[in-house]
């Protein structure tokens, strides 16, 4: 999770420990707490597989 000056930025509690099994879960979830991770400072997420980048950074704004 990035903000806008691609710096990471710190999540607290269930939005910064999630932990999916397959793209697909991982991207539902973002679209359902984007809003969430956008008060909390982030403006992109990037998806992981492993140390692997599968793509991003992705933006959270329109």
């Amino acid at each position: 999770m990035e903000n806008a000056a691609g710096e990471e930025v710190g999540v607290e509690g269930d939005l910064g420990a999630e932990r999916f099994s397959n793209q697909s879960d991982a991207e539902s979830w973002v679209g359902e707490v984007f809003a969430e991770l956008a008060a909390a400072g982030v403006d992109a997420v990037t998806l992981f597989e492993l140390d692997r980048r599968v793509y991003g950074p992705m933006s959270l704004h329109p």
